[in-house]
Formats: structure tokens, sequence, C-alpha cells
């Protein structure tokens, strides 16, 4: 696909359509966040007019709702792959957008945080409020529950994202106040709360029944799963939080895990994405527009781990001739030239990720880590070690990657990273040492805080590909892994090379348009509208040792 720039955003063709409808919906609506039912642009072509009280009807809705959780190409690559999946050492393009001066070095371009906006408001929020406000929350509490926790997923990445942000009083009137972020995170259990009660009391009364399944691009219309996934989204938001609120997150990381429906535990509850005609966005920008390689971070750790899951993610890099056949990445930040300079660095294995591999909201391996954590903590009886090492399994099992004697490695660490195109004095050199020294072998001589780091580099691993905005958050509350900074900083000091980026900052439609309201977000936030301003659960900011008990 052709790509084209508008206002300094790189998009898809096939995204313009969108990109138009959003920007047109801001200047009308005066802000993010009003009359959202206007800004529905589900596939299905649902109008308010057609919008009758039976959930055949309301069902056309959702498959727009579930797509635009990652959004496909173009809204992918502005609001995932560009910031989190790059923050969190996942990718990093070759393509240098901007002379190298974006968001991957740390210059914030507004039009490409505009869109992460743009997407979660008016395709996620917008078409949510529709139903809402058709009698859906008391007609069919099943759907309800399910747009709950669609919901969730989304505005989680969100507030993650930016901080505070619009939540309880969206679409409700003319203002569109800001939330503070533990307010969001208190009613986003709350919602959990609902969506798992719905959840229980339908499956209660009609066993077996799937009235959503030819709806559902998750789980054909299993709500058994979904109260898996409500549970177990419920166990990664208090892990969130932990440093911030640790008796809310201990409250409810045990309400998650001992709750009766059960948690994503197998690669069979894995909640993806697929269906509908939707495509793969990572394949699709890798493939089609030639934007993606892998970060050198993960390859440093993947190489250094002899990971069995190497060759699954990764293909061999093809050129230079000094690295042809092995596993290097590209570091964030590199002000790389243009194409072809970076193309041959290492690339997704697109044998492994096709056009329709499903995408993945949350798996198994990352439910195992988190419990792993909490036993850690001392929340639960289960034994931190099994939990980890279980995780670890899982995602071997994902990926069918033998796993072999990788459990009881004892002396393997993240490599360094050696990139041949920036040797030279006076450039920017992106070769580096290996920043952490963990092993993989539990340790049950190890201090909490450095089996915490084996948790988290372990889990950080197992959600590669598609889960870079939770990685990105978990690498901010945590610390780990322990990341590359970026070679190049452009953010004018806003942003600490070693401390990295915290956050991303408000679309400038907000200040045209919601001016009053975002002022407050900002005055919540407690610091500047910029990327080094931590969000409230980000405690370790600052600390050149983090701090997790």
């Amino acid at each position: 696909m052709k790509k084209i720039t508008i206002k300094n955003k790189i998009v898809g063709i096939g995204t313009l359509s969108k990109l138009v409808l959003m920007a047109a919906c801001f200047m009308i609506l005066g802000g993010c966040t009003k009359n959202f039912e206007k800004m529905n642009t589900d596939p299905s072509g649902v109008t308010d007019a057609e919008l009758l009280p039976d959930f055949n009807n309301i069902g056309l809705y959702y498959p727009g709702i579930q797509q635009h959780i990652f959004g496909e190409e173009g809204d992918y690559q502005l609001c995932q792959n560009l910031n989190s999946d790059a923050y969190a050492g996942y990718f990093m393009s070759p393509d240098p957008f901007r002379g190298n001066i974006n968001n991957q070095s740390y210059s914030l371009v507004d039009g490409w945080n505009s869109d992460v906006y743009g997407m979660a408001y008016g395709q996620v929020m917008g078409p949510i409020n529709t139903i809402a406000k058709k009698g859906t929350r008391t007609a069919y509490p099943h759907f309800w529950a399910v747009a709950l926790v669609l919901q969730v997923q989304a505005m989680s990445r969100v507030t993650d994202y930016y901080g505070p942000i619009p939540y309880s009083k969206v679409g409700q009137g003319a203002t569109t106040p800001y939330d503070s972020q533990q307010a969001v995170y208190n009613l986003m259990f709350a919602q959990l709360d609902t969506a798992v009660t719905n959840f229980k009391t339908y499956i209660a009364a009609n066993p077996g029944l799937t009235p959503f399944a030819k709806f559902d691009m998750v789980y054909g219309g299993s709500y058994p799963e979904w109260l898996k996934y409500a549970n177990s989204l419920r166990l990664r938001l208090a892990m969130h939080i932990v440093n911030a609120d640790p008796a809310t997150a201990k409250a409810q990381a045990i309400k998650a895990i001992s709750d009766a429906g059960g948690l994503i535990t197998t690669n069979a509850d894995n909640a993806t994405l697929s269906g509908y005609g939707y495509h793969n966005p990572i394949w699709w920008i890798g493939t089609s527009w030639t934007d993606l390689a892998v970060g050198a971070s993960l390859t440093s750790y993947l190489n250094g781990y002899n990971d069995p899951r190497t060759s699954k993610y990764c293909s061999p890099a093809t050129s230079p001739a000094s690295i042809a056949g092995q596993y290097v990445g590209i570091r964030v930040g590199t002000p790389v030239g243009g194409k072809p300079m970076y193309d041959g660095y290492s690339l997704p294995n697109f044998s492994v990720i096709s056009e329709y591999t499903p995408m993945i909201m949350m798996n198994a391996a990352e439910v195992w880590f988190l419990k792993s954590e909490a036993a850690l903590r001392g929340w639960t009886a289960e034994s931190a070690q099994t939990d980890y090492e279980t995780g670890i399994s899982t995602s071997m099992a994902q990926w069918s990657a033998p796993i072999g004697s990788y459990l009881s490695d004892k002396t393997s660490t993240q490599a360094d990273y050696v990139d041949p195109l920036t040797p030279s004095a006076g450039t920017p050199n992106a070769s580096i040492k290996a920043m952490s020294k963990i092993t993989i072998a539990w340790d049950a001589t190890a201090t909490n805080e450095q089996n915490l780091e084996r948790i988290i580099t372990q889990k950080w691993l197992a959600n590669y590909p598609s889960g870079g905005w939770e990685s990105w958050t978990e690498y901010r509350r945590t610390g780990y892994p322990r990341l590359f900074p970026v070679v190049v900083n452009n953010s004018g000091g806003t942003i600490s090379t070693d401390l990295q980026i915290r956050r991303i900052a408000y679309p400038s439609t907000e200040y045209t348009n919601n001016a009053a309201a975002v002022a407050a977000g900002v005055s919540l936030l407690g610091g500047a509208d910029n990327g080094g301003t931590p969000v409230w659960w980000d405690t370790n900011k600052g600390k050149a040792v983090p701090v997790n008990f």
C-alpha cells in the first residue's frame, strides 16, 4: 500500500476517510468526547434509525468496536507501533519519518498522538454510548457486559498513555471533564464488576447459549471465556497500580484470582481478535509498507538467552553482510537513513505472522506471570516459581517452540548490541552494552526485586508482538525489562534519556476545543503536559534503581 502524509501523519490511503471523519467530528463537536454516536464508523453501516431494541441490530455495532481495539494499518501504526511498540523495545521503523524527528526519538508528533484519542473515543466509546442509550444495559445485559470489557480494554490503554482522561461523563453533556487516573481505574474496576455479574447471571440461566456468536471476533460467542477475560483484565489493571494504591491493587487482584469464573490460563483461552475481514496490522505495516523492523532490545534478550522463540518471533537479518543470518534489530531513536539503509535488519517472522493471524489482546502466559507476581508479594499461597515457570512454558507452547533446558538456565543473560551502520566517531553510535544481568532460572535465594525482574522480563518476551502498550506500562511501573535508551533524544530536554519516556502529550485539539477541561486534566496530572511527566501509578520516575517492594 502506498503511504501518504497528512499534516505530518504517515497513514495508509485506506485510513484517510476515517481521519477526515474524525477531524470533522473534533471540529464540529467542540471536544473529543461529545455526541459520540455521530462518530460511529462501524463497517456494518448501522444508523440510529435502524437500531431497534433487539440484539441482532445492537450486535452489528460490535465488530467495529472490536476492530478498533487495535485499529487497522494506519491507525495501529500511529496509535501503537510508532508509540508504545517502540517504547517497549519491540519494534523500530527503518523509515526516517519526518527526518527522524518523531515519536521514536521523543519529538512527539501531535498528529500521531491525536489518533489515539480519535480512535478510542470515536470508534470505541462512541458506539458503546450509542448502544447504551438504546437500552442495552437492561434489555441485553450480557451484550452490555461484552461492551464493558471492550471499553475497559481500550480505555485502559488511553489512560496509561496520557494519565487523566475524560471517562465518567463522556457523552453526557456539552462539557467533557477529565477524571483523575485513579478515578478512571476505580470506575474500570466497577465496570468489570458489572460485566462479571452479567456474564454469570446469563450463563447460569442459559447454559451453553451463544447469542453473541455471530458478532464475536474474540471468543465465538462463549460467555464463559469472556468471563475469564474480564477477570484477567482486572488482574492486569490491579497490578498496574500496586505502587500507587497497594490496598486496592491487592483487593482487586485477589478478587480476580479467586473468582469462580476463572482466568485465562491456557492458550485456548487467549483473547485474540480476528474475523470480519480484519487483517493483522503488524503484517500489513511490515510487508506492504516495509515500515517495520524488530527492536534491538528484543533481539538482545532473545540472543543472550538463546531463546527458542527467536526464529518464531524474528527473521534473520539480510544486510549488511556483517550481520546477515543473525538476529539484529534496530535500536529505538536510531537516526536511520532513507530506505533501504536499514531494510536488511531483522523483521518479524512473516511466515508466522501472516495477513490474518489474530491480534492478541491478552494471553495465558501474561496471566501466569501476573499470578507469579501476586504470589511473590505474598497475596496468595501459590508458588511464585511454579507460576513463573508455567508462564514461560505456556508462551513456548503458544509459539510451538521447544523449551528444552530453558527453565534451568542459570547463566545466560541479555547480550550486547552491535549496530554496524553507526560505528564512526561523530555519528550517534547505536551499539551498546547489555543493561541486565538477570538470568532465566528461578532463584529462591534472590531478592524479591531480582525475581520480579525475572517475571517482568519473561512477561515482556511473552507479550510480543501485539502487547506493546502493556509492556510499556509494565516498564514504567517496574523498570523492567532493562531496555536500551534512545540513541538520539529530540525532546528538547523534556524527557530524560536515562529514565525514558513516561507518557505522551494530549492532542492539540483538546486545547482548541476543550480547553478548560484539558487544563484541569493537566492539573490532575501534576506536571507539564509532555513526555517526561509520570502518570499516577508510575512511582519509579526519577529513581536510578526501581523500587517495587
